[in-house]
Formats: structure tokens, sequence, C-alpha cells
């Protein structure tokens, strides 16, 4: 039995970017790197423009982008607690009719390692997840054809019966786009579509969407990685359907490739107009993003990846990124502004990753929560991503089959996940998925607290399905057949 929160939480985490929002208005005269002015975004008191965000993304110091994302930080979630969540990443299919350049997941449907799960198998996972006090699951998929509608309804319905308090965080936009091609439901626009299905779903067990499938929304970027998924409006607009249905959603952004940093600050623009309009519903029957993640590109095992990386030839670091040649704040850049652009990447290290989460924190000031991305990055990183903005660890990993694909095989307990917390100088707390604190790991029966011999918590590799083995085929040739 989880215990109940000793720290306030009242008003629930869900509702504070309601009561906080107000029309925080920009001073664009304002220099970006001054002291003072950071100092009044961290407080929410100022909003940043794309500009002066950009400015902050290319220029700012490393440890004032992270001092300042810190105050944000502290100022909307206290001095003490951050979380994590307990749930488990069951991708049910690897199967996609999308062809994404930097996806070394999906499966055409005929290879030998190509999979769509069974119930029983989907319910074996979630036992696993139970045993271990998981409140969630997060349930994501390759855009499998060949499945109908109500092979999702019945598996919502089968979840939901044998599990009525789990979290169902299920079916992000890219798939939502595609179930509407695939199931033709009746509506004379798109939104209309995706809301027929999206009831449907929801009234079967869904509870929220996962923010998969964002990337990059620039359009000039986005026709180069995501071949076949949505684009950034229809990404958008299914989340605000969500929204719409009293749904909550979550954010994110994939950096670290052929985009330009004013891409970076583009992406982040378009989610806080959203937001905006989310939060203008008011408090009653509407959703809104309750977190924003991000994380770069991992190339291994992937076409994009394959790329050669910029600088790698003489002269290219005097030049000019071609992504950030293209790259506008408004998004409207062009392909045809560079002739190398999608053909270099400019890979995103460990100082990259976290200017980039430090100024998601300052600019995105009607998000609540910021994610640590510990599973591109590594625990480490990770663990400094809570001193540069993050209020949120993630999940533990029982099982991750995207990212792992790519080459990224960083697997945490709950044990682990609590001495990253704390060592960085903070209170762990499990959380749900709005974000509201279900347990404060503060004595000692917390799960690091019981460790004795920490070299029994390092698992080597995450859970992964295993491929289905090839069968074994003997030839034999005769002089008749010769």
């Amino acid at each position: 039995m989880l215990q109940e929160a000793s720290t306030s939480t009242s008003p629930i985490a869900r509702d504070v970017p309601r009561i906080a929002h107000e029309a925080l208005k920009p001073h664009e005269s304002c220099n970006a790197l001054d002291a003072g002015f950071l100092e009044a975004v961290a407080l929410g008191e100022v909003r940043l423009t794309p500009q002066q965000a950009l400015d902050l993304l290319q220029h700012a110091p490393l440890h004032t982008l992270g001092r300042f994302a810190d105050l944000r930080c502290r100022t909307l979630h206290g001095d003490s607690i951050r979380t994590y969540v307990i749930d488990r990443n069951i991708n049910y299919t690897n199967v996609c009719n999308a062809k994404c350049t930097f996806c070394a997941f999906r499966r055409d449907g005929d290879e030998h390692d190509a999979y769509t799960l069974n119930y029983s198998a989907i319910h074996a996972k979630i036992d696993e997840l139970v045993a271990i006090g998981g409140t969630q699951i997060l349930m994501q998929g390759g855009m499998n054809p060949a499945l109908p509608l109500e092979w999702y309804l019945d598996l919502l319905q089968s979840i939901k019966a044998k599990y009525p308090h789990l979290h169902v965080h299920a079916f992000s936009p890219p798939e939502f786009i595609e179930f509407v091609h695939f199931f033709n439901p009746p509506g004379t626009t798109l939104r209309d579509k995706i809301y027929h299905v999206m009831v449907q779903l929801k009234e079967a067990g869904l509870d929220s969407l996962p923010g998969g499938g964002g990337e990059i929304f620039a359009p000039a970027v986005r026709r180069k990685i995501g071949l076949g998924k949505c684009d950034a409006t229809a990404w958008l607009d299914c989340m605000s359907v969500a929204h719409e249905l009293g749904m909550f959603t979550s954010a994110t952004m994939m950096f670290g490739h052929i985009e330009g940093l004013a891409d970076r600050v583009h992406h982040m623009a378009r989610v806080r107009e959203r937001q905006d309009e989310a939060l203008s519903r008011g408090v009653d029957g509407w959703g809104h993003y309750t977190a924003f993640i991000s994380w770069p590109f991992q190339r291994e095992n992937t076409p994009l990846g394959r790329l050669p990386e910029w600088g790698e030839q003489e002269g290219e670091l005097d030049a000019p990124f071609p992504g950030d040649v293209v790259a506008k704040l408004d998004g409207t850049g062009k392909k045809t502004e560079h002739t190398e652009f999608g053909r270099r990447v400019r890979l995103a290290g460990a100082s990259d990753y976290l200017r980039t989460q430090a100024v998601s924190r300052l600019f995105l000031d009607n998000i609540y929560s910021i994610g640590s991305s510990w599973v591109t990055m590594g625990p480490p990183i990770g663990q400094m991503g809570l001193m540069y903005g993050a209020n949120d660890m993630g999940s533990v990993m029982m099982e991750e089959n995207v990212v792992s694909s790519a080459g990224t095989t960083y697997c945490l307990n709950e044990a682990v996940l609590c001495r990253l917390v704390r060592d960085a100088g903070f209170v762990p707390a499990q959380r749900d998925n709005f974000y509201d604190v279900l347990r404060v790991q503060d004595g000692a029966a917390s799960p690091d607290q019981q460790v004795r011999d920490w070299s029994k918590h390092r698992v080597p590799r995450l859970a992964q399905h295993a491929p289905i083995a090839k069968p074994t085929v003997t030839l034999t040739a005769t002089a008749a057949a010769r």
C-alpha cells in the first residue's frame, strides 16, 4: 500500500499550471544574458521570447544556464523533493509503415524479428510491473496496419478489467494519425476523425497520451527524418483533442541530428503556444501538458546515424552548420538554403543536452515538470539534469526496445534511481502520471537505504523482446538438381 505523501500537495500538481498561469509579457528589448533579467524569468515574472531563448542556447555559459534553470525549478517545486515513477514501457508491436531515418526499432512485418504481442504476453509484463509496485504502463508501438480498432479496444478493456487501478499512458500522436488512416472514422476534419477514435479508446480504458513522435516540428527537418510520420500540426492537434477530452499529456523533443538550434526553440514555442490555449480553457474538464522531456538522437543502427558528422571534413567547423543556416524561429526554413542540409549530423553531447534542457525549463514557463533523460544520456548526466531544471528522473526501466535498438542499454531499478536523486542533494519521491507525489522516500525504509551490497543493483542491459529464431534450413544439392 502506498503511503500518503506528507508534503503539501494541494493544489495537486496537474492544476498548478492553471492556477499559476497568467499572461506573462515578454520584454523583447532585454539582453537574454543579463543576470537580473534571467532571475526575473526564473521567478516567473517575465516570459522569454524565442529570440532570447535562442540567444541563451547559443551564447550563455553552461553554469549560468544551470544556475537559473535550477532557480526556476526550485521556484516551482521547492528545494527538496525530486520525483520518479514506477512504470513499464511496453512496445506492443515493432511492425510500422513509417520509415523514420532515426529509428532502429521498426520492421516491415515479414522479417524474422517482427512481432506483435498477444494480450497474454502484455498481461504477463504488467504482472511483473505490479509485483514491484508499478502504477502505470507506457504503451507504444509501431504503426501496424494489420491491427484493427477492435484489437486496441479489446486490449484496453482487458487491461482495465484485470488491473483497474493501473494508469494506461498509451498511443502517441503518430499512432493516432495512423489510426485515422487505417480505420477511416467518420468526420469532416482530421480533428473530428481523431476525436471519434480517441473517445472510443478513452471509454475502453485509455487514461492519457505520451508525447512520443514529437521529434522536431520544423517542416524541413521533419520531412527529412520522419518519412511517413504525421506533421507538426497534426501532432499538436491530436494532443489538443486529448486535452479537450480531459486527458493530460506530455510533450517531447528529439534533437542532435540535422536540425539547427533555432529549430529546437521553434519546437518549444509551438508547445508553449498550445499549452497557453489549453490553460486558457479553465480548470473544469480540460487537460493540458504535464511535462516536457527532451533527449539527444542515438545514432547506432539507424540510417540517419550513418551520415557523416559535421566537422569531419577539413574546414567544416569554420563554417556554419547546415541545419543552422536553414533553421528559422518561425519554422519556415527551406532545405534548399544549404546544399548539405540533411547530409550531415551534429550530435549532441552532455553539455549540449544540459544546455537544451535548461533552456526548456526557462522558456516553457507554463509547463510544470521537466524530465531528465538518463535513459539516453546515462545515469550520471541524468543526475546532473536535476541541477539543470529537471524535477523528475523519469521511470525505472524494466524494459525498453526503441532507444535500446539504437545502442542505449542503461537500466536502473528503484533503489539506484533513489540513490541518484539523493546523491544529487534531493529527497526522492515516487509520483504518479499526473506528477502528484505518492510516497516520499525520506526514511530508513526507502529502497536505497535498504541496500547493503550495491554490486547487486547494477543491471547491465535492458530487458528486450528476444528476436524470434530463424529456422534452420538445410539445402541438399544433387547432380540432377544441378
